[in-house]
């Protein structure tokens, strides 16, 4: 099976694209177009882009908000923590100096680490169809939908 063509799933009654949520998420995080692979997913250090270059996937209606910044401080606070708490059983050194190495690592690791996890972000709500990212909308007259 081709991986861009993917298989049909039932979405909504209507047969559409699969779109698998781990390919998507990880071109998400290289900051890819989680359709294509291709196309930058990012037009500015975090503005997405309107539109895909390569196939014209539409990310006006991604709504990332505050999932990437939460995301951020969680993966960087574990890390650094860890960091943290080791090498201050291993050697003993004044506060200041701590605060020397882990505030401007932690400045530099949130900053490097935002954009790849919000382009993730985008993948995974157009792998799951949020926000309008579906192809057919549920027909709305329809009570039954």
């Amino acid at each position: 099976m081709d991986e861009r063509a993917g298989s049909t799933i039932k979405y909504g009654g209507e047969g559409v694209p699969e779109r698998p949520l781990g390919r998507s998420i990880k071109r998400g995080l290289a900051c890819r177009c989680p359709n294509c692979g291709d196309g930058r997913l990012f037009r500015a250090f975090l503005k997405p882009v309107d539109h895909c270059a390569v196939c014209g996937e539409d990310y006006r209606p991604q709504r990332a908000d505050d999932l990437p910044a939460y995301l951020v401080i969680v993966v960087v606070g574990h890390v650094l923590m860890t960091g943290y708490l080791l090498t201050d059983m291993l050697w003993r050194v004044s506060p200041f100096v701590h605060m020397a190495i882990w505030i401007p690592l932690a400045v530099l690791t949130a900053i490097a680490t935002v954009q790849p996890i919000k382009g993730g972000v985008i993948g995974l709500q157009w792998a799951y169809r949020m926000h309008g990212f579906a192809n057919q909308e549920p027909d709305r007259s329809d009570p039954s939908a």
